[in-house]
This record gives structure tokens, C-alpha cells and sequence, in this order.
């Protein structure tokens, strides 16, 4: 707020120095050096504004700016010796800044409207962050154009039309454009200061508005990446197109590299080379940034680098990005289960580095860096690692994709061979990171049963310790377990799901089951579920313990065919389950799903009786209709969804109208006899409410029970406690009624009235 106050103490010596009205601070990187501003407010309003600099070392303050105005965004480099920050005299709504910088003693000036290379009428922006290089010779800073107060409004409220002109040359849809209007005000575009030199360079504009300086910010070169005349195809195209440029950091000077590339593109450190993934081959290829042939990497591998499992009308992803090996020779790529070592010339042969071990035992192995600070893909840490070193022992993490298991490995660069395995199991790891100085790792490691706990180990993970003990209280608790359920759908396809069971289960008895799923859900069967009130889906573990069975299948899809995609997996997968174990009641089966998996379930009921009742959260029910609205919470157009991603139609709604018709529920209502609660938001930005509603006035209409809990000023997904907390209870109330026999409550046998609204919750069970 106006300030507060800051203290800087010593644990060791356990001195301790403080000061007052502090509204800002930072640490240089190496911790020697703590940099902090004060402001204090005078009578006439007027802020004033001291920055000043900690010494660690001998617990010593200098000032080194002192002014009036507003002072904002201190920086330091990363040994605190260079301190930037910005700063206006202005004392109105609207400021401009200047950028200021200290090297000595003092802060001066350095770049402001009128400095060589700032566009006319641009100035230094109040929303760009500040950012020295590694070595502290550049400084990094955001630039827009001066903001200038707008004239005064002497029309009335009454007397001003409000309206949204919708046009055909918008490349952005009107509610997207709103969507994205603080965020276009507030836009700014990279410039970088030489401090040496005493020179400023602009390097983004609006024709290129983001700009990726390498070489942790002290390359010669950037990667410029713009959008802009590709925008007006995301409203119907998977593919997010964009142009890479090549940036002169010294000169601001751009050279086109790619042209409409769909995305996974991956410049070396250096920006000299590149690698992209080619849609049309379903390949990576490489080529000198600055200009050569273009070699293909992987088409004659005779693996596949694209998503085998990709079930969907838009083109497959490759499976990760390439990592550089230091000299920018090679690269490390995966295929769907093993690493490749590729000469990005094209003159060696690819080498397959782990050795065909991860496909010939179900494994995705996949590059990881755990060293603190590295910022791998698995460890923590900010990413201060440009390269593989040439003969490194790198690490791998390991999936198995049939029996779940995830694990580490370990491979040298230089020398293909089959992984050595350092960890593996039935569990979830995440987080492993090594220590700087020692042979010491840390990492998480859990299960459904066991909350993902600190471990410690070396790091040949031979002596393994847990050091962390999060909820000792669950053991006052009924848990549950998790297990691996396979079963040939209705089109002969070997699929898995999870089956979660109570903690306390008994093979005698007969338990009821609800069948939850999304898309494919089995590789989590490990993943710990704490108990909390639900967002939109059943909480599992809360299910399990109250003396229920969770039975989640996985689901692949055929394009054109969602709903009936769904049925052949779930409605087999449930029928299966009942032919294998005798305990699951075949007369009380519930469904549950939320979005993609309430339209599920929508049209789920419209085709089987199987299941005795089923929670839809926010479902289309009507394809012809959902088709042309809006992704309120994005201001897109929901197209692309149905053309090429989730809803897998294929197609337009004039070209496949069949289609369209045949995977809504809406049209087939008349078939449901199970009953079903609804839950649709009246601030959903993700699926439109009135599908919600078209699906309840529809099941109305037919004297169909069915419910529709619409949550007030909520979205797609519950956000409130209180809403999570109330949608429990009548979610859970809704199944105890239909699946153990419980008397339904009051808000299901009377409904609650305007009238009754926010007087009575209506929990209480009516009498049978």
C-alpha cells in the first residue's frame, strides 16, 4: 500500500536493521545485496520517493536517488551492482517515465522520450518489466506509446449510445477483443539499453510484438514471433500460426526465418540454427537460421515423432520439443518412447541413444534435468541451462504406459545404450533436484494412498529416506485404493481404467458404482486425491470413504462420432466391470462428468438405461446451436472446437450437418428414462448456459426428474467455497437418494422458489 515496514536480519549474528515505509524491494541474485525504495506522502500530497541499497556484507545503507513523483519497478543485476528503476516528476492521472540506472554512487537518467532509437511519440512504459543480461551490460525495458490524457466528457450517461460494430475484416471477434482489452492497453514492447555504449535499440513493435533475446539475454540475436494476420483463423483452426524472425540485438534489424509455421519451433541457444516440426510431413526438420537448405530430421527414422494416441480432426503434436547438445551439432528428440540423437546436418545417421529400450518395454523416456536451479522439465529452479554438455550423463524420467509405473534413468550422450534405471515404481515422483554441492536429492513420491511426501536420497537413490509426514491425520479416516481395470470395448480396442475402492472394502458385500471420466484418465490411477469440496466432479477419495466405487474408463474417439465414441467405451467398460467382479450392484450405477464429460453423459442416457442416475455438469446439448456461440471466458468463437479439437465433428455445421444432429442429446431427449441432475453456471465462460437450460426445459417438458443447479455470478467451474461446499451435499445427496435408497431431500422433492431462495437450503431428507 503506502508502505510498511521492511526488516533485514541475520540469523547468524542476529543483528537487525530496520526501516520504514517501504512499497518496494529486491534482492540481487547472489544475495549480497538488498535494494529497497521508501515513500512518504506530505501534506499537499506531494509522494517523495529514496532508494537506497543494503550492503550484506558490512550491514551498511547508501542512498542513491532521491525525488518527487512516483518511482516504481527497482532492479538490480545479479551481483548488485548496477540498480535500474523507473521515474516520473509527473504528479497527474497520466505519466510518463524515464528509465533511470546507478553504477556508482547516484541514479541518473539514461533513455526518455527524446533518446536516439525511442519511436516518435513512444516513451518508456510503466507496465514493462525491467531485466539486466547475465553479464550486466544490457538493460531490458518496455516501451509503448505515451499515453496522453483524454479529453474531457461533458455528455450525460443518458445522453451516450453504447455499441459493439461487429465486422467482417476484424481479425479478432468483438467479445474477444474485450477479452483482451486491459491486456492491449497495457501492451509494451521490448528495448534494450547499452550501458556502455550509451545507446537504446528498439527490438519489438506492433508488426512484431514479442521479442525472445538469447543467450540469457547477451546473445547478438533474438527470435521475434508474430501472430497478428494468422489471429483471424483461430476461430475456425487448430493451428496457432505464427512468423519467426531473426533479430539484430545491436541493430534492431529483422530477418524473416519462418513463415506460417504452426508452432514447436526450437532456435539453438545461439538463434544460428533451427529446428520445426513440419504438419504436412509429420516430421522435424532443421536449417540455418540465417539462411540454407532444409534438412529433414526424422521421416525415414521409421518411428513415428507425432502423438500416436491423437484421436482428434486437428493435426498431431510431435511429442516434445528438441533439447541442444552444447557446439549446436546435435539435438535430442523423442519418439513416442525413446530419445534420439540427431545431426541437425544431416550427415551422420540418426542415433536412437537409448537404445530401442523404452518401445521394447512400454516406456516413454523423456530428457529431464534435476540440477538445482537447472529448471528442467522435472526439477525446479529458474532455466540457467543453455546446452547438454557433449559427454553428459543426463537424466530420464520413465512412464510405463501399461503399468503405470514412473520412475528415473540414467544415459550418457555420447554412448546409445540401454538406459541404467537409478528409481521406478508404482508411484507419482515429481520434483527431483539435486543439490549444488553434494550428492544429495530431493524429490516427492506418492500414490492414491499416500500423500506425494519429501524424500531424501543420494543420487544413485540407494538409501532413500522420507523426511516429510503431511496429513498423519488420515489414518482416522476410511481411505481408499486404486487399481488398473482393462476390458475390449464394443469395437474390440484393449483399453484401461481405474477402479478406486473403500480402504475398508468387503468382496461379500455389493456396492454401488459411479462411472466418471473426461478422455483418458488411467495414467493418474497413482495420483494422491485429497478429500475437498467439489469445483464440478465427485471428489474420489470423499466417495470411496462414504462406501461408494469410482470406476473411470478411458476413452478414445473416431472423428465425427464423440457421443458414440463415449458409449462404446464407457457402457463396455461398465459391462465389463460387472462380468469381473461380482461386488458392483448392476441396479445402482451412477454417472458423473463436468464440460466435455457432462455432454457424455447427456448423450450417454439418451442411448442406455444402464445406469440409474447421473450428474451432468455444464453439457452441450445441442451441437447445431452451441456451434456458432462464444467461449465467453475467451471471447473466441467455439468452432474450432467442433471442427478440430474436442468435440472431433470434422467439419462445419453445413458441411456435416448429420453429424452435428446425431452427437446432441438435445434431439434424442425423448429416450431418457434416467434421472438426471444438472449443474450449469450463469457466468460460464467455457460451454453457454442456455445449453444448460436447453437441456432442462427439454427433460421438463417430457416430465423427465431432472434438476438444474445454476451457481449465481459462477463460471464453468465452481470457485467459491461456499457454492463447492453446497454442491457436495446435493450432489451426494442426489446419489444416496438413487444409489443406496436414502429418502431424497426436500430440494429434490419440492424444488426451492424465488420465494424460498437463500432462506432454506433445503438438505433436509423428506419422509419416504
Amino acid at each position: 500500500a503506502d508502505g510498511t515496514e521492511l526488516v533485514i536480519y541475520n540469523p547468524v549474528t542476529k543483528s537487525s536493521h530496520s526501516f520504514m515505509d517501504v512499497v518496494d524491494y529486491t534482492l540481487a541474485k547472489d544475495g549480497e545485496t538488498i535494494g529497497f525504495v521508501q515513500s512518504t506522502t506530505d501534506s499537499t500530497k506531494v509522494k517523495h520517493f529514496t532508494a537506497s541499497l543494503f550492503s550484506v556484507s558490512d550491514e551498511s545503507v547508501k542512498e542513491i536517488f532521491k525525488g518527487d513523483g512516483d518511482l516504481k519497478s527497482l532492479t538490480m543485476n545479479d551481483d548488485g551492482t548496477k540498480q535500474a528503476f523507473m521515474y516520473t516528476t509527473d504528479t497527474s492521472d497520466v505519466k510518463v517515465y524515464s528509465l533511470y540506472l546507478n553504477i556508482g554512487s547516484s541514479a541518473a537518467k539514461v533513455v526518455d522520450c527524446d533518446t536516439p532509437g525511442m519511436p516518435e511519440e513512444w516513451s518508456v512504459s510503466e507496465n514493462g518489466s525491467l531485466e539486466f543480461s547475465e553479464s550486466g551490460g544490457r538493460l531490458f525495458f518496455g516501451t509503448a506509446e505515451k499515453p496522453v490524457e483524454e479529453p474531457e466528457d461533458e455528455l450525460l450517461p443518458e445522453e451516450k449510445y453504447k455499441l459493439d460494430i461487429w465486422s467482417w475484416h476484424d481479425d479478432l471477434l468483438q467479445p474477444q477483443q474485450k477479452v483482451n482489452l486491459n491486456r492491449e492497453k497495457r501492451a509494451t514492447f521490448l528495448a534494450v539499453y547499452f550501458i556502455d555504449d550509451n545507446k537504446m535499440v528498439q527490438l519489438a513493435d506492433k508488426d512484431l510484438p514479442s521479442v525472445n533475446v538469447l543467450m540469457k539475454r547477451d546473445g547478438d540475436l533474438a527470435v521475434g514471433t508474430s501472430n497478428l494476420k494468422y489471429r483471424k483463423l483461430t476461430s475456425w483452426e487448430s493451428n496457432r500460426y505464427t512468423d519467426y524472425y531473426l533479430v539484430d540485438v545491436k541493430t534492431g534489424k529483422r530477418t524473416l526465418v519462418l513463415e506460417t509455421a504452426p508452432g514447436s519451433v526450437a532456435f539453438s541457444p545461439s538463434g544460428e540454427q533451427v529446428v520445426f516440426w513440419c504438419i504436412d510431413s509429420r516430421s522435424w526438420k532443421a536449417k540455418p537460421a540465417r539462411g540454407g537448405d532444409i534438412v529433414d530430421l526424422t521421416s525415414k527414422l521409421g518411428v513415428a515423432f507425432h502423438n500416436e494416441l491423437h484421436d482428434s480432426p486437428s493435426e498431431p503434436s510431435p511429442y516434445s520439443r528438441p533439447d541442444w547438445i552444447e557446439g549446436e551439432k546435435y539435438v535430442l528428440i523423442n519418439d513416442r518412447f525413446d530419445i534420439w540423437k540427431i545431426d541437425i546436418s544431416g550427415r551422420e545417421a540418426a542415433v536412437n541413444l537409448t537404445n530401442g529400450f523404452g518401445r521394447k518395454n512400454n516406456i516413454r523416456l523423456n530428457y529431464t534435468t534435476i540440477e538445482a536451479g537447472s529448471g528442467g522439465r522435472f526439477g525446479m529452479g529458474s532455466d540457467d541451462k543453455l546446452y547438454i554438455g557433449p559427454k553428459e550423463e543426463i537424466y530420464l524420467s520413465s512412464f510405463n504406459y501399461y503399468t503405470k509405473d514412473a520412475g528415473l534413468y540414467t544415459v550418457k550422450v555420447n554412448k546409445p545404450a540401454n538406459p541404467v534405471k537409478l528409481i521406478e515404481g508404482p508411484y507419482s515422483y515429481g520434483g527431483f533436484t539435486k543439490a549444488k554441492e553434494a550428492d544429495r536429492t530431493i524429490f516427492t513420491k506418492g500414490d492414491f494412498v499416500n500423500f506425494p511426501e519429501l524424500h531424501i536420497s543420494n543420487t544413485k537413490f540407494t538409501e532413500a529416506v522420507k523426511i516429510s509426514d503431511t496429513n498423519p491425520q488420515q489414518k482416522d479416516f476410511n481411505w481408499g485404493t486404486s487399481e488398473l481395470v482393462e476390458w475390449r470395448s464394443f469395437d474390440g480396442q484393449m483399453l484401461q481404467g481405474i477402479l478406486y475402492k473403500p480402504e475398508n472394502f468387503d468382496p461379500t458385500r455389493k456396492y454401488p458404482m459411479i462411472a466418471y471420466f473426461y478422455e483418458r484418465s488411467s495414467d493418474g490411477v497413482y495420483r494422491y486425491t485429497a478429500p475437498a469440496p467439489s469445483a464440478s466432479t465427485i471428489n474420489r477419495t470423499y466417495a470411496v470413504s462414504n462406501g461408494y466405487l469410482i470406476f473411470v474408463p478411458d476413452i478414445p474417439y473416431i472423428e465425427g462420432y464423440p457421443g458414440q465414441s463415449a458409449y462404446n467405451a464407457i457402457v463396455s467398460g461398465t459391462y465389463a466391470m460387472l462380468e469381473q467382479f461380482d461386488f458392483i450392484d448392476p441396479d445402482r450405477l451412477g454417472l458423473d462428468g463436468q464440460s466435455w464429460g457432462g455432454y457424455q453423459i447427456a448423450y450417454l442416457i439418451t442411448q442406455t438405461d444402464l445406469f440409474a442416475c447421473a450428474f451432468s455438469g455444464a453439457p452441450v446439448s445441442n451441437m447445431t446451436s452451441a456451434y456458432g456461440g462464444i467461449r465467453w471466458g475467451s471471447g473466441m468463437s467455439r468452432m474450432f472446437q467442433y471442427e478440430k479439437t474436442q468435440s472431433r465433428i470434422g467439419g462445419t455445421l453445413w458441411e456435416k450437418p448429420i453429424h452435428y444432429i446425431e452427437n446432441s442429446p438435445i434431439f434424442f431427449v425423448p429416450k431418457i428414462n434416467t434421472p438426471v441432475l444438472i449443474m450449469h453456471n450463469d457466468e460460464d465462460g467455457a460451454v453457454p448456459w442456455y445449453q444448460g437450460i436447453e437441456f432442462f426445459v427439454a427433460l421438463r417438458r417430457l416430465e423427465k426428474p431432472a434438476w438444474l443447479l445454476s451457481y449465481n455470478d459462477e463460471d464453468h467451474n465452481l470457485t467459491k467455497r461456499p457454492n463447492r461446499k453446497d454442491l457436495s451435499v446435493r450432489k451426494m445427496q442426489f446419489f444416496d437418494h438413487y444409489l443406496k435408497g436414502a429418502p431424497a431431500p426436500y430440494w429434490m422433492e419440492k424444488g426451492i422458489s424465488q420465494m424460498e431462495k437463500g432462506k432454506i437450503d433445503g438438505y433436509e431428507l423428506m419422509k419416504n
